[in-house]
């Protein structure tokens, strides 16, 4: 065997560790809910949309705010660490880990994601 086989080897393993370490760490710091307990949670509970502020405009979730990554570490401050946080972004979008990273970061313990994102929402929206 090579020297760039091994090398090609030890780097495709790493990858493989990398990813499902993320995969993990991501499930322990938020849980993922349906559509169902999100509508029952938002009730008494802190709404955050991750998506840029032009999707938020043309379509978000009731009673949402918005949090865009960009702007994300100074909205922070305008939430309650003693509420629960629901957040939701799209389906195609992977924003929320550094988004719950970031939370979990800054002492925020009850975290939710909206499973399948608003793409799959049927509840109410503005």
């Amino acid at each position: 065997m090579s020297i760039v086989t091994i090398i090609g080897w030890i780097i495709l393993i790493g990858t493989v560790i990398y990813f499902t370490w993320n995969y993990f760490a991501f499930r322990r710091m938020a849980k993922q809910i349906d559509n169902e307990t999100f509508k029952e949670m938002m009730h008494y509970s802190q709404v955050i949309d991750l998506r840029d502020p032009v999707a938020f405009r043309k379509k978000h979730i009731l009673g949402a705010r918005n949090f865009p990554l960009q702007t994300f570490d100074a909205s922070i401050k305008a939430l309650r660490k003693d509420k629960p946080v629901l957040i939701y972004e799209n389906v195609t979008t992977r924003l929320a880990p550094n988004a719950i990273r970031k939370l979990k970061k800054a002492g925020f313990t009850n975290l939710y994601l909206l499973k399948d994102g608003i793409d799959y929402w049927d509840g109410k929206t503005k």
